[in-house]
């Protein structure tokens, strides 16, 4: 065990520079893009899965905060609201990067998720206007939009928020992420010293089925959790590419949180967290068949 929380410690000590010169640098792009990207995306129309597919890379949980009341007050549709959910990188980019990943590994990883968000946006407004075609007589759809706090809502879940500041925010950021790393580090270094790294690849890696499906449902934790504990997965060979595509693009981040309290349909809302779950672990599948790897 004191090897485990040796190597731990070492691991996660390596990537803070890193980690914090990343975020650093997205706090101020994301300072700078903000107000942009919420008006783009209102703006965006038809071709809203694309715009929002493109713009839910940057990891910023006010982006799909924002799109979730853009969509309970029916500004966008149904499939760019799904668009950006699958897009969300959330805590997986600046991870990545602190850890000195390929950065043609991350544009392959990014580049999927946005291709994945565009077909299936585009996908799903194409069968509801259709179904809307088709019926005789359209019922009205009034929805009050309901503004939230999302700074307040931000600083909940530990995700990117409207601090003011760049340095400081960025150094909360790194801290708060940084902890989370060491935790879920140490819980995978001694569920690898304790059952084997063989045994958990080959039960995650080798089972066709399993991978995508567990890393589908780590995808639903609301929060940058899903991300960070996906991508250290991932890092550490306990899950393939194709079940990291599957984890990421379920994880909404907080967005998915955001729905229950603004979407006042329930039932909407859990098809919405199906739907998604759904195209998450089949694209996994897809992935996983052909052969892809990153």
């Amino acid at each position: 065990m004191l090897e485990v929380i040796q190597e731990t410690l070492i691991d996660s000590i390596k990537i803070l520079p890193f980690l914090f010169i990343t975020y650093l640098i997205m706090e101020y792009i994301e300072h700078k893009m903000k107000e942009k990207s919420k008006k783009a995306i209102q703006k965006s129309g038809k071709y809203g899965p694309i715009i929002g597919s493109i713009l839910g890379i940057f990891p910023q949980c006010g982006f799909s905060v924002s799109a979730t009341n853009l969509y309970a007050g029916r500004v966008i549709t149904l499939g760019t609201l799904i668009a950006i959910y699958l897009s969300t990188s959330d805590e997986m980019l600046p991870i990545l990067i602190s850890e000195q990943v390929s950065p043609i590994i991350i544009i392959k990883i990014l580049i999927t998720k946005v291709i994945i968000g565009i077909i299936a946006g585009f996908a799903i407004d194409i069968v509801i206007n259709q179904i809307r075609k088709r019926k005789t007589s359209q019922d009205s759809i009034k929805s009050e939009k309901e503004e939230i706090d999302i700074g307040h809502l931000c600083e909940e879940e530990h995700c990117h928020c409207d601090e003011k500041g760049i340095l400081k925010s960025a150094i909360k950021h790194t801290i708060n992420i940084f902890i989370f790393i060491i935790i879920i580090t140490f819980i995978i270094n001694t569920a690898v010293y304790f059952i084997g790294e063989e045994n958990i690849s080959n039960l995650l890696l080798d089972t066709v089925f399993l991978g995508p499906i567990v890393a589908g449902l780590i995808g639903l934790i609301p929060n940058c959790a899903a991300s960070v504990i996906l991508t250290n997965m991932y890092l550490e060979n306990v899950i393939s590419a194709a079940s990291l595509i599957s984890g990421l693009l379920v994880g909404a981040g907080v967005g998915l949180a955001v729905l229950f309290k603004t979407n006042k349909n329930l039932k909407e809302n859990i098809r919405i967290v199906i739907l998604l779950y759904l195209i998450g672990v089949i694209s996994g599948f897809i992935i996983q068949g052909l052969g892809i790897n990153f």
